[in-house]
């Protein structure tokens, strides 16, 4: 089985790079499954449905959010509709105040039906909001996927410290077949299968702009440096990439085969 994550869309250019990207990996790969980060797909900020539904729509089979989940209202409502759409799992809930959406899905291959994949999003603490413990959350929703018969599970790490993601990654080795950081919007080079067979990679980077801080105009980020005033940030334009990685896993183990990081500018 394979599976092809994107990293963080940011804004117009994003989501024009991701339908570039699907275009030309997807014949060269033959994916099972297709799954993006799209918290930033809204102008940098958070997600409209009809975004969302362009990606869907687009081949893409599941779409994690992050610390940017409820930036456009708009997508709460939306999240009741569709079960492909998930959220960090760890964000408080109680039965008076409960989160909306859900922090783990389970979906078929529209190209094999025969095959499931479990998606399950965590946000980390450090330097992030101070959610529930992301690692007894992400344990708990993958022994109850595993006791429903789901042996492939990826995990959307949304982090921005690549200690604690790589620490999540060896605590939850042998028990999940993934486990893809994002939030930094920067791919980093440390892809691995652990020895349980769990693959990871700190961050797997960002579809957007290049030509820019993370997204953001570089003249606004500067400036934001170098003056420490409050600034209005702005989504790069301009010639756009894509970072991803492909994943091969055993799907009657859940165990991974390899990993393989790609990064190329398409527009």
């Amino acid at each position: 089985m394979k599976i092809l994550f994107f990293g963080d869309v940011v804004a117009r250019s994003g989501r024009e790079v991701l339908k570039a990207a699907i275009a030309k990996l997807v014949p060269e790969h033959s994916p099972d499954f297709i799954v993006v980060n799209g918290e930033n797909a809204s102008h940098g900020n958070g997600l409209l449905p009809e975004m969302a539904q362009e990606m869907l729509d687009n081949g893409v089979d599941v779409i994690s959010l992050g610390n940017h989940a409820w930036d456009q209202k708009q997508i709460v409502p939306f999240l009741a509709t569709t079960t492909r759409i998930i959220r960090p799992a760890n964000y408080p809930d109680s039965p008076m105040f409960k989160a909306p959406g859900r922090g783990v899905t389970v979906v078929q291959s529209q190209k094999r039906p025969e095959l499931q994949l479990g998606v399950i999003q965590v946000m980390g603490r450090v330097f992030m909001d101070a959610l529930d413990d992301p690692f007894r959350t992400a344990e708990r929703e993958a022994e109850r996927l595993d006791e429903l018969g789901v042996r492939v599970i990826v995990v959307d790490f949304h982090g921005e410290a690549t200690s604690e993601k790589l620490a999540f990654s060896y605590y939850m080795d042998g028990k999940i077949s993934a486990v893809i950081g994002t939030h930094t919007h920067v791919q980093t080079s440390d892809e691995q299968v652990l020895p349980g067979g769990t693959a990871t990679i700190t961050d797997v980077g960002m579809c957007g702009c290049f030509d820019s801080v993370i997204g953001v105009k570089k003249e606004i980020s500067v400036q934001k440096f170098i003056t420490k005033r409050p600034v209005r940030y702005e989504p790069a334009e301009g010639r756009g990439g894509y970072s991803c990685v492909i994943i091969d896993v055993d799907e009657s183990s859940g165990k991974c085969r390899s990993i393989e990081r790609l990064f190329e500018r398409v527009l």
